[in-house]
């Protein structure tokens, strides 16, 4: 890096303008009984045309693959070539072909709705500073099929900003809830204050981070965090699990409360950037605590391997299309940075900007998809587990089918959705890594599959043993029932010549033999077991008559099985 100018001289860059898009994976609960979500579980949301009474506020997007064909720009093209087929066809589905009908277009493998009543967000970052309003690009829902896994995808922009102020931002927009609150009572880490407007500026919800009591009580009472309100109006009509609010479709957190975010920044100077300002970006940790301190917010052993681990710097020199871009990932963040005055940096067609909000979007979107959907898998797991009841053979039954439910699902996930490479473009293979690689994604990966391949094969054992006793207890009822068979009818022999005896008669001795028949069988099934152990005794030469004559007495001892 270029040597930074001294602390008395040195004025931060500023920020030209700014992206930010807050990506929020969500696990979707099942519904009743059911071992897991819905698999088309967008078709619970209400829908409708605008403007009509019941519709909702999420709408199905029809996007420039499904819809216009006069809406689809270069950027879309290079958006889809960057990716590799099995992507291509997990992201837009497979196209039509001359051996298909008209309307056989196969579908991608997730479903977008989009709001549009949403236009504007004001955010108060800090009590007593000055409220900023930011323009809402899109706010988007992602489902997946056959994934109980949803992904809010929230984006706003603005433009004029001092680097504290983009840094106040980055640091405290995307969080669920407050992690805390101060002596005062002021929510810790999170924004003072955040308002969703409408396009005539009219207040649609707002924050309630102020409200302590009411967080607190929400986790004493439902052992779960309550939602801030401003990001719960958002999700409506779907809620939070614990909520009385009635929905057909219910979320509950599945990852830490800050949502994963990537942010586009436009500096009038990147390169004056100091390198605690640069990890401040990197891993999102907010300005430092007093302005023009240039203070790392971590010790420098910490941080000794900040660029090489944290920083992709193929475009970080003077030269090029778009010079002084770089690009700081930490797998929660993706951050790029670069010149404003550079017209393939902020190109929003074919530059960078373009790519931040299409190939580099997506590539976020899969790792976190990913690393989602195997934590949903984990807990599925565990919610099994802890409503086991062995005493309860429906509920060992339900047991069963969540498991099958769980391992089937993971085969579809593993198969569908889990790739270890998303392109061969160089800059998109290495933010794809780097992502995958601070989410420790085969890590986890690795982990859950064998969890589930460890309760799959338990209950394939179980089902053996199951099959094993049934096996060993028709084997005894045989071999005791074979005496009285070959006893019986030893020649043809019949000891009793009734058969010119009245029919009554007949049917009388019939009902007698078939009965005593049944009892026999019925207490040999009983004591088949220690029937068995009594002929693994009477077949080991070792034992002596003694012992084999107590095996056979133990029969009709007393006690358990």
């Amino acid at each position: 890096m270029s040597s930074q100018p001294s602390q008395a001289t040195r004025s931060s860059p500023h920020v030209q303008r700014m992206h930010q898009i807050l990506l929020w994976p969500l696990r979707l609960m099942p519904l009743g009984e059911e071992p897991g979500a819905p698999r088309r579980p967008w078709e619970l949301l209400p829908q409708g045309q605008n403007g009509e009474p019941n519709a909702g506020p999420w709408h199905e997007l029809v996007d420039e693959y499904t819809g216009d064909p006069a809406s689809f720009h270069e950027r879309h093209y290079q958006e889809f070539v960057t990716f590799l087929p099995y992507v291509q066809r997990f992201l837009y589905g497979d196209g039509r072909s001359p051996g298909r009908p008209q309307d056989g277009r196969s579908e991608a493998g997730m479903k977008v709705f989009r709001r549009r009543d949403l236009a504007q967000l004001r955010v108060c970052p800090r009590p007593g500073a000055a409220p900023l309003t930011l323009d809402v690009v899109h706010v988007d829902l992602y489902f997946f099929f056959d994934v109980d896994v949803v992904l809010l995808n929230v984006e706003v922009c603005t433009t004029d900003l001092e680097l504290r102020q983009a840094q106040e931002l980055l640091y405290r927009l995307g969080r669920a809830y407050p992690s805390g609150w101060d002596a005062q009572g002021l929510p810790l880490h999170s924004l003072a204050s955040a308002e969703w407007l409408d396009a005539q500026g009219q207040v649609l919800s707002a924050s309630d981070a102020l409200e302590r009591e009411h967080y607190i009580a929400q986790v004493q009472e439902h052992r779960a965090p309550c939602i801030a309100e401003h990001w719960a109006f958002v999700l409506r009509p779907l809620v939070v699990d614990h909520s009385a609010e009635a929905g057909a479709l219910r979320y509950r957190q599945i990852e830490y409360y800050r949502m994963p975010m990537m942010a586009y920044l436009a500096l009038d100077e990147p390169r004056a950037l100091s390198r605690s300002e640069m990890v401040s970006l990197g891993l999102v940790t907010g300005p430092a605590a007093q302005a023009g301190v240039q203070e790392l917010p971590f010790s420098e052993q910490h941080l000794h391997d900040f660029e090489s681990k944290y920083c992709y710097d193929r475009f970080w020199s003077d030269a090029g299309p778009a010079p002084n871009t770089r690009y700081l990932c930490g797998g929660h963040s993706l951050v790029v940075i670069g010149r404003a005055d550079s017209a393939f940096f902020s190109c929003r067609d074919r530059g960078v900007l373009a790519q931040f909000r299409h190939q580099h979007f997506l590539i976020f979107l899969i790792a976190h998809f990913q690393k989602a959907s195997l934590l949903m898998f984990s807990d599925r797991l565990v919610e099994a587990l802890r409503r086991l009841n062995v005493q309860d053979a429906e509920n060992v039954r339900r047991f069963k089918r969540a498991i099958r439910s769980s391992f089937e699902g993971f085969l579809r996930f593993s198969h569908r959705y889990w790739f270890h490479e998303v392109a061969e473009q160089a800059q998109s293979r290495a933010l794809f890594r780097m992502c995958a690689n601070h989410l420790e994604l085969p890590v986890l990966y690795a982990e859950v599959k064998e969890r589930i391949t460890d309760m799959s094969a338990y209950l394939e054992t179980d089902s053996i043993r199951r099959q094993a006793n049934t096996v060993v207890r028709l084997t005894v009822v045989t071999i005791f029932g074979l005496v009285g068979t070959i006893t019986t009818g030893f020649l043809g022999m019949n000891l009793l010549a009734e058969a010119e005896a009245p029919l009554s008669e007949r049917l009388l001795y019939f009902a007698v033999v078939m009965v005593a028949t049944l009892a026999l069988t019925i207490y040999t099934m009983v004591k088949s077991k220690r029937l068995s152990d009594f002929l693994d005794a009477l077949s080991d030469e070792r034992m002596s008559a003694w012992n084999k004559w107590r095996a056979f007495a133990a029969v009709w001892r007393s006690g358990k099985d």
